[in-house]
């Protein structure tokens, strides 16, 4: 007999409601007692490490990359709304588990600032003082270009002098996907290849819709994952047993329906 897909409850909408039971230390100790004495030594390391249970994280050194969400595009791009509803979302994810991030503009002077529905997350005073409180911790880069890739010379100095800033995962949002999304990752893929690439088939866009799907299957050729937002975070946190996971679930369960307008949106793969 065959079940329907359908019919299977999706992983996700099950943490949704379930959150997980703090691990009972007492037991811990109670088995390691009853069982040391009684095993070789090569069984008790193994039963050692079978009984620690300390959640781990799945990447060790995810980031953030926010390409270009400027001003000027916001009537150009094809749902640009929807990208900056997910990179919405993944800047309150990264603030949640303390992620850097990094943005950049394309000519900033001409084509405008970073969208103001972002800045609140990218200051140290939440976009109420004009920005004069300055860039948010977490925000380990912040530069203008004229190149069409993020990885400009300035990005590959900080890299250069700080290795352990070089991220081991990024997150790509942002525009256009033929042009600075692609290029952004074909360097990266280059300088870093020791660095997983995820591009956010629910937060990039193009001006040209038919762009889209088009850049992606040429990023899957190139070896970058192509995935959703929600699928990425899920990925990154690793273990529902994290202290993050319960404020991840309340983010996920708060931004749902733009989750599901940008996948309907963008995502049609």
């Amino acid at each position: 007999m065959s079940v329907s897909l359908a019919a299977r409850p999706s992983l996700s909408l099950l943490y949704r409601s379930i959150t997980p039971k703090p691990f009972n230390n007492s037991f811990k100790s109670t088995t390691t007692t009853l069982i040391s004495p009684i095993l070789p030594v090569s069984q008790k390391r193994h039963s050692s490490i079978m009984t620690d249970t300390t959640p781990q994280r799945g990447f060790e050194k995810p980031a953030l990359f926010i390409c270009d969400i400027q001003e000027k595009f916001r009537h150009a791009i094809h749902e640009f709304d929807k990208v900056v509803s997910t990179t919405t979302k993944l800047l309150r994810f990264a603030h949640c588990l303390q992620i850097p991030i990094y943005i950049t503009t394309q000519t900033r002077g001409k084509l405008g600032e970073t969208v103001s529905e972002l800045q609140p997350l990218l200051t140290k005073d939440g976009g109420g003082g004009g920005g004069g409180g300055g860039p948010h911790p977490l925000v380990a880069a912040d530069l203008d270009k004229t190149l069409f890739g993020m990885y400009t010379p300035a990005l590959a100095s900080l890299f250069s002098s700080s290795p352990d800033k070089i991220p081991t995962h990024v997150a790509l949002v942002g525009i256009e996907s033929h042009i600075c999304v692609t290029q952004t990752c074909l360097a990266l893929r280059k300088r870093h290849p020791e660095t997983k690439i995820y591009v956010m088939a629910d937060g990039v866009s193009s001006c040209n819709k038919e762009e889209i799907p088009v850049a992606l299957a040429r990023l899957r050729q190139e070896g970058v994952v192509v995935t959703t937002s929600e699928g990425w975070m899920y990925e990154c946190m690793g273990d529902a047993g994290i202290k993050e996971f319960r404020e991840v679930v309340r983010i996920v369960k708060e931004t749902g329906e733009g989750t599901r307008e940008a996948l309907r949106g963008l995502a049609k793969i």
